[in-house]
């Protein structure tokens, strides 16, 4: 679910004082809850401009005509390392890498669409606001990064309880 930032948060009541860095997470935190509402898995945040800056938890990627694209920090985007990992993957396959404003349309009419995360890696998009997204399963693209991400991972990753 797209689910728009429209206003600003006032941080400024004598009942309570918050940084407003922590409005971003409490918005995040509402939006996520409606999206489980609505029987959707993430929600996609737009900034005040209307322009996709992340989901709740998770950066997000497009492919369109094979290029790569993701928001840019300036539009709201964590600069996540699992962002910059694929990013950096991508480039080792020469595939061109944007961070362009993108919009709702940019999503709906994208040829694949995915999201990144630590805890979630690499998690493919197959619908949006109940719009299908390419065929409405992985893309190529999509499975070629997270079978390199994985392979990344397996080998210079630091396996969890380790000893």
């Amino acid at each position: 679910a797209c689910l728009p930032w429209s206003g600003s948060l006032s941080t400024k009541s004598p009942a309570i004082a918050v940084h407003p860095a922590a409005w971003q997470s409490v918005f995040a935190a509402v939006q996520y809850s409606a999206a489980w509402t609505a029987e959707t898995f993430e929600a996609i945040m737009l900034n005040a401009q209307g322009h996709v800056a992340e989901c709740t938890g998770d950066n997000i990627f497009i492919v369109r005509g094979g290029k790569l694209e993701t928001p840019p920090v300036s539009a709201g985007a964590l600069v996540g390392i699992t962002r910059q990992v694929v990013i950096e993957l991508a480039a080792k396959r020469k595939i061109a890498v944007s961070e362009p404003n993108l919009t709702r349309y940019d999503l709906a009419t994208a040829d694949e669409v995915f999201l990144t995360g630590t805890a979630a890696e690499i998690v493919p998009v197959s619908s949006i606001d109940g719009r299908i997204i390419g065929s409405g399963r992985p893309g190529l693209l999509t499975l070629k990064l997270t079978e390199d991400f994985r392979k990344l991972t397996r080998s210079e990753g630091t396996l969890i309880g380790a000893k």
